[in-house]
C-alpha cells in the first residue's frame, strides 16, 4: 500500500502492519518535550499515575521559555518546579540564559532528526516538521503518559499536498508561503490532517524559512507540517548532530486529502488581520494602520534569518516615536550570532528594545503586553482577541520584513516603500 511521508512516520514508530487516514494506532515516541507552563501540570498527572521514573531521561527535554524570566511568585515557582523535577529525573533541561525557546532549541542543539515523532507540551510541536520529522501538541495529561511509557494514542490524519512553484521574490519569507496557504485553508481547513510541503520552491526554502512555515501548519487545524528531508536538512544537521537519519519521501502513488498549489511568483508580502491567522491580505490592502507596538520574535520567527532582515530595514533608521519596538531573538544561540554580526547595534542605534530569548508577550505573558486600544505588527503565529494583552488590542501577523517597516513608519507599510526595490 502506498503512503505519505507522515503515513511512513508514524508506521515506523508503530507495532501494526500497516495503516490509513482514521486509524487510532499506539505510536512509540522518540522525545517528550515539556515548558514552564505544560511542564508542572505534566509532573503532577503522572504522580496520580504512580509513575516514579520517566521511560527515558535521554529522551526527554524540558526547557523554561514561556514565562522567562520569571514575572512573578506564581511563575517563579513553576520554573522552581520544573528546574528540580528535572534535576531529579535526570533529563535534559535548559534554564534561562542556556537555552532559549523550546522550539528553536530543540531544532539548533540537534535534538531533531528527519524520521522521529516528538510530542510536545505545545502546540507549536508541529515546527519540527521542518527538519521533516512528525512533531505534535498533546495536552498534559497525555505528556504525562508519554513521560511514563513512552508512546501515545494518535490518529492517522491525511495529508494536504502543498506544491510550491517558482521563486520568492523582494520581501517574501517563509512567513507569506504559510499565511497564503491559510488564505486558502482557513484555520480549521487542515483539522485531522498533516501539511506536506514539495516542489522547487519548498525545495529552495531554507530551514529557517521551513520553520516559519511548519510552525504555523497548527493555525490551519493541522496536526503538523512536514517538509521531506533533503540536501537542504543534511547541510543544516552537519556538525549539529553525529546521529543517523534516512530521508523518507511520501510514495508516488499516494493518496492525498486534498492538494494546494503556491505560486511564489505571484506572492507578495502577506499580513494576517485580527482576531483570525486565516483572515489574510496583501501588505497593500491594510498600509496605513497605526502601530503602537512592533514584536520581531518568537519559536519560528526569532531566527538569525528574521533578525537580518529586521536589521537591513531598520539600519541607518529610527523606530517612529510613537511605535515602540520589541526584537527577541528565539535562542541563546542566534542572540550571540546576531552580537557577532552587530545586529543588535542597528536594532539600539534605531531605538528598539532587545529582549532576552523568551515566549513573553507572543502568547500574552509578559515583556511586551498590549494596553486597551493598542496595535502591534507581530512576527508570532496567533493574533486571536486577547492574545498578546488586552481583549481589545488588535494585532497583525506578518514578516520580519513587514513588522521592521511598520516600527520605521508607525504604520502598516510595504517594506518596499522603506527598503526600494529590494533588499541588497
Amino acid at each position: 500500500m502506498a503512503h505519505t511521508l507522515a503515513e511512513k512516520i508514524l508506521l515506523n514508530h508503530s507495532d501494526v502492519g500497516d495503516l490509513s487516514p482514521g486509524d487510532i494506532v499506539s505510536i512509540r515516541v522518540d522525545l517528550v518535550l515539556a515548558n514552564d507552563v505544560s511542564g508542572p501540570v505534566a509532573f503532577t498527572a503522572l504522580e496520580k499515575m504512580g509513575a516514579e521514573t520517566v521511560f527515558d531521561p535521554a529522551r526527554v527535554v524540558m526547557v523554561a521559555d514561556h514565562f522567562m524570566p520569571a514575572k512573578d511568585i506564581r511563575s517563579a515557582e513553576l520554573q522552581k518546579r520544573l528546574r528540580e523535577w528535572s534535576h531529579e529525573h535526570g533529563v535534559h533541561f535548559f534554564d534561562q540564559g542556556r537555552g532559549g525557546i523550546e522550539h528553536a532549541v530543540l531544532i539548533e542543539e540537534g535534538f531533531i532528526l528527519p524520521g522521529m515523532v516528538i510530542t510536545g507540551g505545545d502546540s507549536h510541536t508541529c515546527t519540527y516538521g521542518a527538519l521533516g520529522a512528525f512533531g505534535t501538541g498533546l495536552g498534559s495529561t497525555d505528556i504525562a503518559g508519554c513521560l511514563a511509557l513512552g508512546e501515545f494514542w494518535q490518529g492517522v490524519p491525511g495529508t494536504i499536498l502543498v506544491e510550491v512553484s517558482g521563486t520568492k521574490g523582494p520581501f517574501v519569507s517563509g512567513k507569506d508561503i504559510i499565511l497564503a496557504v491559510l488564505s486558502q485553508l482557513g484555520v480549521a481547513g487542515g483539522t485531522d490532517k498533516v501539511l506536506e510541503f514539495v516542489g522547487p520552491g519548498a525545495e529552495a526554502l531554507s530551514i529557517d524559512d521551513r520553520r516559519a512555515v511548519a510552525n504555523m501548519a497548527v493555525e490551519a487545524g493541522a496536526e503538523t507540517g512536514i517538509f521531506p528531508a533533503d540536501r537542504i536538512t543534511a547541510e543544516y544537521l552537519d556538525g549539529r548532530t553525529d546521529r543517523t537519519w534516512s530521508a523518507l519521501r511520501s510514495d508516488p502513488d499516494a493518496t492525498y486529502a486534498r492538494r494546494l498549489r503556491i505560486d511564489l511568483e505571484a506572492l507578495g508580502p502577506l499580513v494576517a488581520k485580527p482576531p483570525s491567522p486565516g483572515d489574510v491580505a496583501p501588505v497593500d490592502d491594510v498600509v496605513g494602520r497605526r502601530i503602537d507596538q512592533v514584536y520581531i520574535g518568537n519559536c519560528a520567527n526569532g531566527t538569525i534569518t528574521d533578525l537580518r532582515q529586521a536589521a537591513m530595514v531598520l539600519r541607518d533608521q529610527m523606530v517612529h516615536p510613537g511605535t515602540r519596538a520589541i526584537i527577541v531573538p528565539s535562542s541563546q544561540r542566534v542572540y550571540r550570532q546576531a552580537l557577532e554580526e552587530g545586529l543588535l547595534d542597528v536594532f539600539i542605534d534605531a531605538g528598539a528594545v532587545v529582549s532576552t530569548p523568551t515566549c513573553g508577550a507572543c502568547f500574552g505573558g509578559h515583556m511586551g503586553i498590549l494596553a486597551p486600544g493598542e496595535s502591534a505588527v507581530a512576527t508570532t503565529n496567533r493574533n486571536f482577541t486577547g492574545r498578546m494583552g488586552s481583549d481589545r488590542a488588535d494585532v497583525y501577523l506578518a514578516s520580519a520584513w513587514v513588522a521592521a517597516a511598520a516600527a520605521v513608519t508607525g504604520e502598516i507599510t510595504n517594506p518596499a516603500d522603506v527598503m526600494g526595490e529590494g533588499p541588497t
